[in-house]
């Protein structure tokens, strides 16, 4: 117990202690977070917090490798394993400071914390078995990697976008980091208690500093490490308990930002935008523009998580089936939190699914009309098979009507339209433009103009429009013959006999 007193207070103490220092060499090398569209302060921040839960919490579970106890021998039996999740950690850190201070692409820190969890998988730590009951076991065998990359990488980025609001990634992995330190101590697993407690400590100090009104900001350098290490040392605690609890709790202390990082990715998806690009929608944005002040949204937030770990922390008196149940009620009582605040709405997000799957197979029927379109461009050797590929192109794409007008060197204008058969016009619903586009050396210019048919969707008919002039950029006019001989010898030479499906 002494041991764990030193190291939660040891650690706590050391952070008040760096802080202050960190703050003064951010601002010296500029090291700052600026006001921005998506941000929420008004005044430059130091942004490299995460430099002091780095070394507060490193340094104690260092000093504890030299303990000579019962913890400290412990430390000593893992250490081969205990060092590779401490050097993953720092690599980790290492990246989100690199980010902080010069920039990295979300692609490099991706690939970095995959290259981390393979690392430790290598060692021995992955889940390896779901224990849902005793006598409901999933193992998991060649997909024990996968998934162990899935939850580390997964939770990894969702402590990193909960970094949104003073206080509120440091304060909601600080309750993550008692509840493991609470379920390591009961299920005898010393090494993940001080790993935690440390943590635990470097935050609290840290709290002190970056509570509204923030004077520092953990950065990525901060909450990328911060996700890592929890998550990793919620893979040991499974692998150390024959039970759900070992997964369950940590997963329900990070409950909001795990459920928050999911539905931003559902959302971007449905938007059709990357998963990867920023918005405003996070749940505590949203609890923002509900009119509620930065501290208290954070508050709330912290209220929250205390109460879905506090049920949580039943699964570690019950029994497995139990353990279970309390699980499923507590993940349903986030998912409608969420759909109060309006985060997720059922309704909305059907619709989304809908409306992209109708997107996406009106896509595709397009690109299969073009494919087909292109077939008789290829076959074109002469201008008029050219002529006729282009009014195949255009009756294809479900334009109106089409007309090329060219003007010779000697200032003579000619004119060829195509129209849809038994097209009525109704030009509220068409989109006219003008394509410019390379003739043979004879011409002074040439030019379509096409008449487009929206048919419900302005994104639709720009879409044909591009696959049109796509394949007008592809076909070399010049290229063509004028012989009216070879037209009539190679006009049954098209592919009429071609079947679209």
């Amino acid at each position: 117990m002494e041991t764990y007193i030193f190291v939660y207070f040891g650690s706590l103490l050391s952070a008040l202690i760096i802080t202050p220092a960190v703050i003064m060499i951010a601002n010296k090398i500029k090291a700052v977070d600026y006001p921005g569209v998506r941000a929420v302060h008004t005044r430059p921040v130091p942004r490299i917090g995460g430099l002091v839960i780095f070394l507060s919490t490193m340094t104690f579970i260092v000093i504890v490798l030299f303990v000579n106890n019962s913890i400290g021998r412990a430390f000593q039996s893992s250490k081969t394993q205990l060092i590779t999740l401490l050097c993953s950690a720092a690599f980790i850190f290492l990246i989100g400071l690199i980010d902080d201070l010069k920039g990295l692409s979300a692609r490099i820190k991706l690939i970095s914390e995959l290259l981390a969890v393979v690392v430790l998988c290598i060692a021995g730590i992955k889940i390896s078995s779901i224990y849902i009951t005793k006598e409901w076991v999933i193992n998991l065998g060649i997909l024990s990697c996968p998934l162990t990359i899935l939850w580390i990488v997964g939770i990894t980025n969702a402590v990193n976008l909960s970094d949104g609001l003073d206080g509120l990634a440091a304060g909601i992995s600080a309750i993550a980091c008692g509840v493991i330190a609470i379920f390591s101590v009961y299920s005898g697993n010393v090494i993940m208690a001080i790993i935690m407690l440390a943590m635990l400590g470097s935050l609290s100090g840290f709290l002190f500093f970056n509570f509204n009104p923030a004077k520092i900001f953990m950065g990525d350098c901060g909450s990328l490490f911060l996700g890592f290490t929890i998550a990793s040392a919620s893979v040991q605690c499974s692998t150390k308990s024959s039970a759900l609890v070992g997964l369950a709790l940590p997963f329900l202390a990070l409950g909001i930002p795990i459920f928050d990082t999911l539905f931003s990715m559902l959302r971007r998806s449905i938007e059709r935008r990357s998963i990867f690009s920023p918005d405003r929608r996070h749940f505590h944005h949203m609890l923002i523009d509900m009119g509620i002040k930065q501290r208290h949204v954070v508050i709330s937030i912290y209220v929250m998580t205390f109460l879905f770990t506090g049920l949580g922390m039943f699964m570690m008196i019950t029994n497995n089936r139990n353990t279970f149940l309390i699980f499923i009620c507590v993940i349903t009582l986030i998912i409608i939190l969420f759909s109060v605040v309006g985060s997720i709405r059922l309704k909305e997000t059907l619709a989304g699914l809908q409306k992209k799957y109708e997107i996406a197979n009106r896509c595709k029927q397009e690109k299969m009309k073009f494919d087909y379109a292109q077939l008789y461009f290829r076959k074109a050797h002469t201008y008029d098979q050219w002529w006729t590929a282009v009014c195949k192109a255009a009756e294809q794409l479900d334009f109106a009507w089409l007309s090329m007008k060219s003007e010779t060197l000697d200032g003579i204008i000619q004119t060829e339209v195509w129209r849809m058969p038994d097209f009525k016009a109704n030009f509220s619903k068409l989109i006219i433009m003008t394509i410019p586009f390379d003739h043979n050396g004879d011409k002074k210019s040439c030019e379509f103009e096409v008449a487009i048919s929206v048919n419900g969707s302005l994104e639709s008919a720009g879409n044909r429009a591009t696959l049109f002039n796509r394949l007008i950029d592809e076909s070399a006019v010049y290229n063509l013959s004028s012989s009216t001989t070879q037209v009539s010898k190679q006009k049954n030479n098209l592919p009429e006999d071609i079947c679209y499906r």
